[in-house]
């Protein structure tokens, strides 16, 4: 693996698209440190030190890489542009405009992505005004000072500058996926999540960190056997002094999940195609065995960003809107029940997770327009019968393979809040854990690193995984003899 990073940079091509990816990269964490104009940047620190729990301020801070929390131009990040796509991908599967738009190829394409921007636009104005409006009063805060000057000059001047930027940052990932390696909008996201990885190493290393006295060592095994089950049967409540075992199951817990995280990324049923041998002149087409691929986690992330942006509106709506406005206290205790560390929120999370995988399945995977086609390039599954037989294969496959992957999904995705609510974990730690954060950075690398390894493969160098047919050192030493 490591001769395939080296030979990446050997290529000329790959190498530039590397270094510009990079730069792009580079400019993007720019953004999001240059702070917003008139901001006091140390009551928004005071702020978000009072709330690093996992709520949704942090949660929206690690979408940014940090931004929101530097109330930075870039605040907003990449993730209006995502919600305009996710818009657009599910209207095109209900609004007949778009469903023709897509049937016309490139041309349709290109007019879906500019609608695509044109929403991103109204949605940035949209929410930085919003967001603007969240942190304009310190007294709703709990601050003693403003954030920034609540002025009409200052609004407009802020509203502007977090639209410009992220609209800037649409345009690098666009750059990025044309003259780059990878999908440029996903590694914005990527980048902006490991950015976090650095406080959550120094989070951990503080846990860790305490003068430790191991109770037992003097009395032999089982004394020592007697201090590591007091450890596993602590009931979630943190521990008193962190310890190296403790340290040595989180390391190893994590290896755990990142690579069933990757089975489940990866995980694909192939379904068997045989195609008839057809004649055409003196040529014969076909007479070849493929196979289908159906993903095992085939609505990915999507399931997990639809639950949480619904659930982020509940809590706020019944105690700041209903409770602080007519004075309901059914209103303010309803909304106690969508905390991120109640019961409720999880209960109410699994089900919209379970519904959400199977809501987009049934909206992306049309088994019957597979099935046609199958059948008019002459192919067929061995055993079925083409036609309508083939599309409730189809069907009736992809829906237990949906079943396996979404409740694989959701535990994943509830892992982090388990850890943070039942055994005290910081959330900065505990979300490099499962949910969204490790889905992103599996997919997105996984993805990236497929698209420079059909590089190495295409010029004969050896890939990540697989042997090319022989190195660059290899082929001149051929040509020389």
């Amino acid at each position: 693996m490591l001769s395939a990073f080296v030979n990446s940079l050997k290529i000329p091509d790959l190498r530039t698209r590397i270094f510009y990816t990079f730069w792009m990269i580079f400019l993007c964490r720019i953004l999001a440190a240059i702070p917003a104009p008139g901001v006091n940047r140390g009551a928004l620190s005071e702020w978000f030190n009072r709330r690093a729990d996992g709520g949704i301020a942090s949660m929206f801070n690690m979408f940014t890489g940090g931004a929101l929390e530097q109330f930075a131009v870039a605040a907003l990040g990449i993730m209006p542009y995502i919600s305009a796509s996710i818009i657009l991908q599910l209207a095109t599967a209900v609004v007949p405009t778009l469903q023709k738009l897509q049937r016309e190829g490139e041309v349709g394409k290109q007019k879906i992505t500019q609608y695509t921007r044109y929403l991103t636009l109204l949605l940035c104005l949209v929410q930085s005004y919003l967001l603007m409006n969240a942190f304009s009063n310190p007294q709703a805060l709990g601050l003693s000072e403003a954030i920034f000057q609540n002025t009409l000059g200052t609004r407009f001047l802020i509203v502007i500058t977090m639209t410009t930027a992220a609209m800037l940052l649409v345009w690098m990932g666009e750059q990025i996926s044309d003259k780059g390696v990878g999908n440029g909008v996903s590694l914005i996201i990527t980048i902006s999540i490991i950015s976090q990885l650095p406080q959550a190493i120094r989070t951990m290393w503080s846990m860790f960190t305490t003068k430790v006295n191991f109770p037992g060592w003097d009395s032999g095994p089982r004394g020592i056997l007697k201090y590591l089950v007091d450890l596993l049967l602590q009931n979630g409540d943190q521990p008193a002094v962190w310890s190296p075992f403790h340290l040595i199951a989180l390391l190893l817990f994590f290896f755990i999940v990142t690579a069933g995280t990757v089975m489940l990324t990866m995980g694909v049923r192939k379904v068997p195609v045989t195609h008839a041998k057809r004649v055409v002149g003196r040529k014969v087409y076909g007479g070849q065995n493929t196979h289908f691929p159906l993903r095992v986690n085939y609505a990915g992330v999507m399931p997990i960003i639809f639950a949480q942006a619904l659930l982020m509106f509940p809590q706020p709506f019944f105690q700041n809107v209903l409770y602080k406005k007519f004075q309901w206290q059914w209103a303010a205790d309803v909304g106690s029940y969508f905390g991120m560390e109640t019961k409720t929120y999880m209960l109410v999370y699994i089900a919209m997770l379970l519904f959400f995988t199977f809501f987009w399945v049934a909206t992306q995977f049309n088994p019957i327009q597979i099935a046609d086609q199958l059948k008019k390039d002459g192919g067929y599954i061995p055993g079925i019968r083409p036609g309508k037989s083939t599309a409730d294969f189809l069907d009736r496959t992809m829906t237990r393979l949906t079943t396996a992957g979404a409740i694989c999904l959701t535990f994943l995705a509830i892992l982090p809040m388990i850890l943070n609510s039942k055994f005290n974990i910081p959330f900065v730690v505990a979300q490099f854990f499962g949910g969204t954060s490790l889905l992103i950075i599996v997919g997105v690398m996984l993805d990236t690193m497929r698209q420079i390894e059909s590089h190495l493969l295409n010029r004969h160098y050896d890939g990540f995984l697989r042997k090319g047919k022989g190195t660059g050192t290899q082929r001149k030493r051929k040509s020389k003899s």
